[in-house]
């Protein structure tokens, strides 16, 4: 009888350490152990609105991320904050369902973000990303960090090349990965994969992926238009080929590396403390200048 006492009292402890990972879901005062164990860090996970192909839903990019967020927690607890679809998108303007704010407000937004998650006791804060039109914005946004000195890190995921799983997505690919640029094989393999209730695939050739070409080269130069010469209908693949196997590689290996990442960041130390040092450093140049 005691042995059978003792066992329920060790599942019942088990059973009350199973916190949801998601903010919305956590209660205020299941806020402590949370915060314990995450090891006060939280994923943000961004997105954004806008068209994917005829095929895709205009929520794609922030479905995945989620999705994402959502499989590494389960293999490596942290805290989920809710939906974040502000980001920049301002080439896809011109097409009905997409959302974008203008781009100063837009990095205040995530700085006020950031700091309130703070101020809830996250000092660490892993930002993965869902939309190609992201990252040079994150890159800057975390640059940016280095202005004045907070009690928190901000770490963005942005992977380097794998060969081993790049070989064996070329294997599984049916189109040219190079026009795969959006809503192609690639992103509407993943939504098939993830929320195949949600893929049109019967419209995916009603409208062409292709290279427009409008611009005349220029070499070396950059332009904030090329997009749109190239890709008007906001559309640059061959989403009829995407299927469900191919999104679960994708899947599988960007969940597997980012809770590779987030295992490492929940033991990080140093980033905080050099951050500290940097700004002492400061102070310390401008007293004696």
């Amino acid at each position: 009888m005691r042995i059978l006492f003792i066992f329920l009292i060790l599942g019942l402890n088990s059973f009350s350490q199973e916190i949801p990972s998601k903010w919305e879901e956590l209660t205020a005062s299941d806020w402590p152990q949370a915060l314990e164990k995450s090891k006060r860090t939280i994923i943000l996970p961004i997105g954004i609105l806008e068209k994917h192909g005829p095929q895709g839903p205009i929520g794609s990019d922030l479905i995945r991320a989620k999705e994402w967020a959502e499989r590494v927690s389960d293999l490596e607890y942290a805290v989920i904050f809710p939906d974040y679809f502000y980001g920049q998108v301002n080439e896809a303007r011109h097409i009905q369902g997409t959302f974008s704010l203008p781009s100063d407000l837009t990095m205040k937004l995530l700085e006020a973000t950031c700091k309130e998650i703070a101020r809830n006791g996250f000092n660490k804060i892993l930002i993965i990303n869902g939309h190609g039109g992201n990252p040079s914005f994150l890159r800057y946004f975390v640059q940016n960090q280095m202005e004045s000195q907070r009690d928190y890190v901000i770490y963005f995921y942005d992977p380097e090349g794998d060969p081993e799983y790049e070989k064996k997505l070329a294997a599984q690919r049916t189109s040219d990965a190079a026009g795969d640029m959006h809503a192609g094989e690639r992103e509407t393999s993943e939504l098939l994969y993830l929320r195949p209730e949600l893929v049109q695939m019967e419209k995916s050739t009603s409208e062409s992926g292709k290279d427009q070409m409008r611009l005349k080269n220029i070499p070396n130069i950059y332009r904030g238009i090329w997009w749109y010469a190239s890709f008007p209908k906001h559309y640059a693949g061959r989403g009829e080929t995407g299927t469900a196997e191919l999104g679960k590689l994708i899947t599988d290996h960007q969940v597997s590396s980012i809770a590779k990442a987030l295992k490492s960041i929940k033991e990080d130390t140093e980033t905080l403390n050099l951050q500290n040092q940097y700004f002492d450093d400061v102070r310390k140049s401008s007293t004696e200048n």
